[in-house]
């Protein structure tokens, strides 16, 4: 069975991994333990397949400001790309994010990631900006938004959402709130 939680400090090591083999500049141990201990605004989230030997499927983080958030990352194992696993993490942040009040969400994303993109524009994400060697390797970024995350979106996303939980059963945790480390 599939789940999607928060991250736990236990988590690190693992997500350290992915996100080598997932980006050229990958954030460090010291960036997660951050996010998870010292960042108020931050939600860092894993999917775990429970039954598996390596459960950590993939993981994303998102920060939320106010009535912003700002996803600041997501990645899925590499040998586990494909299989809709990362539309359920970034389905989890969109629905907590609505659950904690946002109006808006924005996010980069390197203007080679097709997948990632086609992903961001089913959930209504649009390209409203694009950052001339945004990244360290001195690739472009695309700035996406989503909005406005209002009643009618939640709507057209709540069908989205028991979509993909048709399709790919999982647990959803993030409701139960951000644990304190």
């Amino acid at each position: 069975m599939l789940t999607l939680r928060y991250m736990t400090p236990a988590d690190i090591p693992t997500i350290v991994d992915i996100d080598r083999a997932s980006f050229p500049n990958p954030w460090t141990e010291r960036s997660y333990n951050f996010e998870l201990r010292e960042n108020q605004a931050s939600h860092m989230v894993v999917l775990e397949n429970g039954e598996a030997d390596d459960p950590i499927l993939g993981y994303g983080g998102l920060w939320l400001f106010e009535d912003e958030s700002h996803i600041s990352t997501i990645a899925v194992r590499e040998d586990q790309r494909g299989k809709g696993y990362g539309e359920i993490v970034l389905a989890g942040m969109i629905n907590r994010t609505l659950e904690l009040g946002a109006t808006y969400t924005v996010l980069e994303v390197r203007v080679s990631n097709a997948p990632a993109i086609k992903l961001y524009h089913k959930y209504e994400f649009e390209i409203v900006h694009r950052r001339k060697r945004y990244y360290n390797n001195g690739e472009d970024a695309y700035m996406m938004y989503l909005n406005p995350m209002n009643d009618a979106y939640r709507l057209r996303f709540d069908e989205r959402f028991r979509a993909v939980q048709q399709r790919l059963p999982f647990d959803d945790l993030l409701s139960a709130g951000k644990p304190s480390y």
